[in-house]
């Protein structure tokens, strides 16, 4: 993003050294189309600051970076019809991205030093993960299900398998036809680093899924040459061939407005975030959970634990007779 009085800068070819960067993390970690596409957004802003201060990425200095993340904080971010600062997580995330890049171009011989040893992450406040009561996801699902028509059919089932396995939204819409096991009692996902998982599907999503195949033609083309037909959710108008992110977090938009929720309450991630909530609030084990949603740390998936202790806080004050407010006689 340009920074406050500059007109942006047309998009140039990536600096050779990130692409071979970008490269690796296909070819040899197995990165996802989204992470990778991640990190070419964020090599690239530091690479366009590089061009206009002048100096190379893979010759930085620790001068030239520091350089960098001050400049992050005058830079006036938008989003949607929201603009403000550049947050501290985003700051913190770029910095990450470039340490990654500079551990590689050590690797590769480029250079001796890392820049950005001695620069210290943004400090960050730690935000909770929105989610959904077990009564707002029912009647999400009850709301999508109403008219029954294949649209209808095809929605239940991506909430149900959502909130029943917790995939990403990336791993959900493109989940290949043959992932489903025998009896739709499981999905086999392959997810970040190209780690699989086997994830069981509740009784409703199994369901879910046998109506939906049981209309599912009707999102393939009469003359498709099998590009629609392999995926689980093919989509007719879709490049990739089958329903984009994009398309699925619009459908939870409007999904939402129909069962009258705040805009902004309902997405994909929050699925994510009420299915594994709602496990460990009713006793599932931690390890379990990690498995399910992918976290390779299970520091990442402890943080629902942190989402319970809140609301069990928020309800002891609410609730308890002890903490109203009572009047003097």
């Amino acid at each position: 993003m340009a920074r406050p009085g500059r007109p942006a800068l047309p998009r140039d070819p990536n600096h050779p050294m990130i692409q071979s960067y970008l490269d690796m993390l296909v070819s040899q970690k197995g990165a996802a189309q989204n992470t990778v596409a991640a990190y070419e957004r964020d090599l690239n802003d530091f690479h366009t600051f590089a061009k206009q201060e002048g100096f190379d990425v893979v010759k930085a200095t620790p001068e030239n970076v520091k350089a960098y993340m001050g400049d992050l904080s005058t830079r006036i971010h938008v989003k949607g019809q929201k603009e403000g600062k550049i947050s501290e997580r985003t700051k913190a995330r770029r910095l990450s991205a470039l340490r990654q890049f500079y551990m590689f171009t050590i690797s590769e011989g480029k250079r001796d030093s890392d820049p950005t040893s001695n620069i210290e992450s943004p400090k960050q406040t730690r935000t909770l993960p929105k989610t959904l009561t077990e009564s707002e996801v029912t009647h999400l699902i009850t709301t999508a299900g109403k008219s029954g028509t294949p649209a209808s059919k095809r929605l239940v089932c991506l909430l149900e398998m959502l909130y029943s396995s917790g995939l990403r939204v990336s791993e959900l819409v493109g989940l290949p036809l043959s992932s489903i096991g025998e009896g739709s009692q499981f999905v086999l996902v392959a997810g970040k680093g190209g780690r699989e998982r086997m994830v069981p599907l509740s009784e409703p999503a199994q369901d879910a899924i046998n109506a939906y195949l049981a209309v599912r033609q009707n999102f393939i083309s009469p003359d498709d040459k099998g590009t629609q037909a392999q995926w689980l959710y093919p989509s007719k108008t879709s490049v990739v061939g089958h329903l984009t992110r994009q398309r699925f977090a619009q459908l939870l938009k409007d999904l939402s407005d129909d069962a009258g929720m705040p805009e902004g309450k309902v997405s994909p991630h929050v699925l994510r975030h009420a299915f594994a909530t709602h496990l460990l609030k009713n006793g599932a084990d931690l390890r379990v959970v990690q498995k399910m949603l992918g976290h390779a740390d299970i520091a990442t998936t402890q943080i629902y634990t942190h989402v319970i202790g809140e609301n069990l806080k928020k309800t002891v004050e609410e609730k308890h007779p002890l903490n109203k407010k009572t009047g003097t006689k």
